[in-house]
């Protein structure tokens, strides 16, 4: 598998001059996660992710009107081509942390391959690995009456992108980095309102049971990037897109050893 066949051709960048607001704007209309930023003479300088704006929420308690370079930091990138296979990319991304830009072999850029497009990629091999080592195996969760900028302040110290939401202490729905993005800020909600008010619902969960395949299978049809897995019906955990990969990537590396 080549990472040509599941990147994401022709990304969207913005240049740092744009307004932070017109960024997150075009993210949240667009759906993305990652939004490529640039300059003129350089070209791609860096990536915005949710992350930026959930650290930045969380000390200031709002996105100012003003150029993005002067508001919102943003997460270096890896380069790679696109002939790369799919298990080097998810090797890059796991042991370094990195996200990964493509770019032809004369510097242009062509693409983007994230955690979700290289889960959808593996859930199409017989592969099947356990997530046991993977997962998180600490659940955060708020009420359904805190705010949303207590989310926020939970997310951002504790360095998740999700929270599940218990209305009358039981499973309701989980508040996500993307529904900061299109519920609350993209609307512009006051982040004194309820929580549970802005996150989505119902809750998909897996049992505890649930192997790779399966985790991925489930997170590429209800494109989502976080599921929690239950014990008898109770939030245990949480598998990530980022874990999946690891998961498939470290078993397929091991395949490819033996």
């Amino acid at each position: 598998m080549k990472v040509e066949d599941y990147m994401t051709c022709n990304p969207i960048t913005v240049q740092r001059d744009v307004s932070a607001p017109d960024a997150i704007t075009i993210m949240a209309t667009k759906g993305i996660g990652n939004l490529i930023v640039t300059e003129d003479l350089t070209g791609p300088v860096g990536i915005l992710t949710e992350r930026e704006l959930i650290e930045y929420l969380s000390l200031n308690g709002r996105i100012p009107n003003l150029p993005l370079k002067d508001v919102l930091g943003y997460q270096s990138f890896n380069s790679i081509t696109p002939d790369y296979s799919i298990l080097a990319a998810a090797n890059i991304m796991i042991s370094e942390k990195a996200r990964l830009l493509v770019f032809n072999a004369d510097n242009t850029l062509v693409g983007i391959i994230t955690a979700s497009d290289m889960v959808r990629a593996f859930s199409k091999t017989e592969d099947n690995p356990s997530l046991e080592h993977t997962m998180n195996k600490k659940i955060f969760d708020l009420k359904f009456t805190d705010t949303v900028l207590g989310a926020i302040k939970l997310m951002d110290t504790e360095r998740i992108g999700s929270v599940i939401i218990n209305d009358q202490k039981k499973p309701y729905g989980i508040f996500t980095e993307r529904d900061l993005l299109t519920r609350i800020l993209l609307k512009n909600v006051d982040l004194e309102d309820k929580v549970g008010r802005h996150c989505s619902t119902p809750l998909m969960m897996a049992p505890i049971s649930t192997r790779a395949k399966k985790a991925a299978e489930i997170m590429t049809s209800k494109k989502i990037k976080r599921l929690p897995v239950t014990d008898e019906g109770r939030p245990i955990a949480m598998v990530t897109a980022r874990d999946l990969v690891e998961a498939f990537g470290v078993s397929v590396s091991s395949d490819n050893t033996s």
